[in-house]
């Protein structure tokens, strides 16, 4: 049974309870849950033995639990199931009986190979995951439906990978009205994103969003300014009431990271200010954060970014870029902007070195990667990504305390040694 229906369904919940306690089913006629009952007769209780499974998710089981003495009296057993599961030779011959299942009971036209190899792809990208393949097949069952539609409407006898290929675009073009907007407003200048040039201060972040189950990239303009002070890093979504607690935190680990780096030999006088550009509707988690932190120092040293460059990917305090989520529709935003705007053959998207496994691009990138049009960085470190964005050398510390001379880091370090004895001298 559905946990939701025992809830929604009036009386269900309690008759559910007192059967499993008691081990009788007592029949009632619906009307007994109305004020005015006029059965005259009430059949015996009926001696029962049986097993409830009920199905909900996570949330649902969590209310149960909390505010529901009787439910973990009567269910006993939890048992989660996982929306994804390992990519193996045994996961691949399922989804093909499945397919062929499937093709049999809805009389869908067959599937050649190709075909399952791109409903197998579609399978991969839903999970996220190179190594994982997505459980919920009633989504792979929707699309292998629409497949055939095309298949049949082309007056074909077979599924191929253009049939599957050309039903995804018409997915994506029922749910991507918000997506359209959004790049209209790029081309028209209305969005401010750069795709060629350098400026200082200035990054390209990448964000998601998700709007009904459909999720697509959307390239967002990062900036930073520094001044002298003891403020720190000041968070603009954060003091408009925009930011959520996870990039909050994120803030706050860009500063420690700044500490570590930059402030063992001086105290860290600075008020550097870090804001999304254009963005009205609030900012959460912390995949922008390695972005910021090349806003910052750009902002420090007074080299410029690469404009045809755009970041993502979350950082510790000690300097390591982290994975993110959504690492593929990042991509792909950032992609079709360039496009939009005119490739160059130097536009790119740096990423987190661990998100490597996770890429399951669109053909047309694809290609255009191969062809050296579009360029994919994995990066480890803060100092690998700076070091690509700027074209000069991150810099390392030597045996006297100093960075490499002519470095980013160089840089950045004598800018804050000179603020931090500027403030000395006006507070005194």
């Amino acid at each position: 049974m559905y946990a939701l229906d025992t809830l929604t369904e009036a009386g269900v919940w309690r008759t559910l309870k007192r059967t499993l306690n008691h081990g009788k089913l007592e029949i009632q006629p619906v009307d007994v849950f109305f004020p005015f009952s006029t059965a005259a007769l009430k059949p015996e209780p009926i001696e029962i033995h049986v097993k409830i499974i009920l199905i909900g998710d996570r949330d649902m089981y969590e209310l149960l639990y909390d505010y529901e003495d009787d439910f973990k009296k009567i269910f006993k057993v939890r048992v989660e199931f996982d929306e994804e599961m390992p990519w193996s030779e045994e996961v691949i011959r399922q989804y093909a009986g499945r397919l062929r299942k499937l093709s049999d009971d809805e009389h869908l036209c067959p599937f050649d190979r190709t075909a399952v190899a791109v409903l197998l792809e579609h399978g991969v990208r839903r999970a996220g995951r190179r190594g994982k393949i997505t459980a919920r097949f009633f989504d792979l069952a929707d699309l292998a439906r629409e497949a055939s539609y095309v298949a049949k409407h082309e007056k074909a006898t077979v599924v191929t990978a253009e049939h599957v290929r050309k039903a995804q675009e018409a997915q994506i073009d029922r749910h991507n009205l918000t997506e359209t907007k959004i790049r209209e407003m790029v081309e028209q200048n209305l969005l401010f994103i750069d795709t060629t040039g350098a400026r200082v201060g200035q990054v390209n972040g990448l964000s998601v969003l998700e709007i009904g189950g459909y999720a697509f990239g959307k390239p967002v303009r990062i900036t930073a300014a520094v001044a002298l002070g003891k403020l720190g890093i000041i968070n603009v979504e954060r003091e408009s009431n925009l930011s959520g607690r996870f990039h909050d935190k994120g803030v706050q680990i860009i500063s420690g990271y700044l500490r570590r780096t930059f402030a063992q030999d001086k105290p860290l006088s600075l008020s550097a200010s870090v804001c999304f550009e254009q963005s009205y509707s609030g900012v959460d988690g912390d995949s922008a954060s390695s972005t910021e932190i090349y806003a910052i120092l750009s902002a420090l040293s007074g080299i410029p970014i690469k404009q045809e460059l755009s970041v993502t990917g979350s950082v510790n305090q000690q300097g390591d870029v982290q994975p993110i989520g959504g690492v593929n529709q990042k991509i792909e935003g950032f992609y079709d902007v360039c496009k939009l705007k005119g490739l160059t053959g130097t536009q790119g998207v740096l990423i987190p070195a661990e998100n490597v496994e996770d890429l399951m691009l669109r053909d047309e990138v694809i290609d255009a990667v191969a062809k050296r049009r579009f360029h994919i960085y994995p990066v480890a470190t803060v100092e690998q990504g700076i070091e690509i964005l700027t074209g000069v050398g991150a810099g390392k510390r030597g045996k006297t305390g100093k960075f490499d001379q002519g470095s980013v880091f160089a840089a950045v370090d004598s800018r804050l040694r000179a603020m931090a004895d500027t403030l000395r001298k006006f507070e005194k």
